[in-house]
């Protein structure tokens, strides 16, 4: 996730995607839905399986990445450029705070 203001660009981290293996289609939520940490609210499937996306944080749905609905080889190609899935509006910056920063999740995984 990397934020700028008050919006978040939503997406699985390069870890994620490997894992998954060659991603073929996304599902991606409505503009305008509102969401809560912890919800699920998209879906990456690939040839191994089907994931759901959860809420990193709380908000509303302000922009979709149409374009990996169209081409969902980027998620895999470029998960932290074109790869992301969608933009929330945050309703709950401190939030925020709960999250893995990059260290901790790579202690998390392994990496």
């Amino acid at each position: 996730m990397r934020v700028a203001g008050d919006t978040a660009s939503v997406g699985i981290t390069d870890h994620a995607q490997h894992e998954l293996t060659d991603v073929v289609f996304v599902e991606l939520p409505a503009m305008g839905r509102k969401v809560k940490a912890g919800e699920a609210c998209a879906v990456v499937e690939s040839v191994k399986t089907a994931s759901d996306i959860y809420a990193p944080v709380s908000g509303e749905i302000t922009e979709v990445n149409q374009a990996i609905v169209n081409d969902p080889a980027k998620v895999n190609s470029d998960p932290y450029g074109t790869g992301w899935f969608y933009k929330i509006k945050l309703s709950n910056p401190a939030e925020l705070g709960s999250l893995l920063d990059p260290a901790q999740y790579g202690g998390q995984i392994g990496g």
